[in-house]
């Protein structure tokens, strides 16, 4: 047999060797059996019992195909945040979505740009395509309008961005966000990644339906991981103009949301009460954590997801000296070199016990 020779094996598409995989948090200490994970971003009080409920009953019907047209879950959608369920397309999480949507309008040689703090994969995809993805830096740590509407040229396809973005958790406010669509050309689109958007409560936040509403060239992308502690069934949720669903269903798979995942995420979507439960006891575990590590001498940097960014000002203190310091007692934070500001710390808003034993343990840090 004639040996195989290097340039014999297949070439991926061009650009696709120079992508690093995607790294998820740490989830695993090598010395402590269950440590306390804050690197994911993951819900804490987990789902309701209306959408466990649904889930446990979702195993009676495993040995069949879901519904493709994923009709119920869409209309819970739209029933629920008041949208129209024609313009709902749901997917294996918001993931899918955006890979979807990257690959219905940017192709070879085009354009993509992507606010400096967009969600990795949406990189990953764009360059799959053959795209040039273009970052625009944040330098308040939110998205730049102006800098956004600079990288735009004859050759982009879409811009994409983060609100509220991660790891910092800032988000767009409203007016910026319409002045960066009305500085865009009609024929580029916009994706705005509303992961987190379910954990905002501010009154100048605009997820994106509202633009959806009144403009073709618009998508928002939602996800059932956050919130709604549905992280492990990976189902997400889109909205856009008819256009553009059209387009989106003619590449999506029959079947992309099991079964289970669709009624449970339908559960959970009707469940309000325990939605506004999760957001409201995120919201005040995250003021009494901020209070508490700034008057410790850390500086928490203001955010409206259900996680926190943290700088460390007082000498001898960094980062990576205080993930040691976490995981030695049992506390897994996000790595440092996760892709966000430097000189920064990202943990998720646990429960309050949990968030008690971070506040004591980064204390102890400070002070010795």
């Amino acid at each position: 047999m004639t040996p195989l020779k290097l340039h014999d094996a297949p070439a991926p598409v061009a650009g696709i060797a120079r992508l690093a995989p995607y790294k998820q948090g740490k989830a695993t200490l090598s010395d402590i059996a269950e440590p306390l994970k804050l690197s994911s971003n993951e819900s804490m009080i987990g789902p309701s019992p209306r959408a466990l409920a649904a889930y446990r009953a979702g195993a009676a019907g495993l040995s069949l195909y879901p519904d493709g047209s994923q009709h119920a879950l869409r209309t819970a959608i739209a029933e629920v945040h008041g949208l129209d369920a024609e313009r709902i397309v749901c997917g294996n999480g918001s993931d899918e979505l955006i890979q979807l949507v990257t690959r219905a309008y940017a192709g070879a040689g085009d354009d993509v740009v992507l606010s400096q703090y967009s969600f990795g994969m949406a990189f990953v995809h764009a360059i799959a395509q053959g795209a040039n993805a273009i970052s625009v830096d944040e330098p308040a740590l939110r998205p730049d309008v102006d800098g956004l509407l600079a990288a735009v040229t004859p050759r982009t396809k879409m811009v994409v961005l983060a609100s509220p973005n991660n790891p910092v958790g800032q988000y767009l406010p409203r007016e910026e966000l319409l002045r960066l669509h009305a500085g865009l050309p009609a024929d580029v689109l916009l994706l705005l990644d509303s992961a987190y958007a379910d954990y905002v409560d501010a009154p100048d936040y605009e997820a994106g339906a509202a633009l959806v509403e009144r403009h073709g060239n618009v998508v928002m992308t939602r996800t059932f991981s956050k919130l709604y502690g549905l992280a492990g069934l990976r189902i997400g949720w889109m909205y856009g103009p008819a256009a553009v669903i059209a387009t989106v269903q003619r590449i999506r798979t029959p079947f992309n949301a099991n079964g289970p995942a669709l009624a449970t995420a339908e559960a959970a979507v009707r469940d309000v009460e325990h939605a506004a439960f999760v957001r409201h006891e995120n919201r005040v575990e995250f003021r009494r954590i901020s209070d508490a590590l700034t008057a410790a001498g850390i500086e928490v940097i203001p955010s409206a997801a259900n996680f926190y960014l943290m700088r460390f000002p007082q000498a001898g203190c960094d980062p990576e000296g205080a993930a040691r310091h976490l995981e030695a007692r049992g506390i897994i934070p996000r790595p440092v070199n996760a892709g966000g500001p430097e000189a920064c710390l990202r943990i998720t808003i646990g429960r309050p016990d949990q968030n008690d034993r971070v506040i004591a343990a980064l204390r102890e840090y400070v002070g010795s």
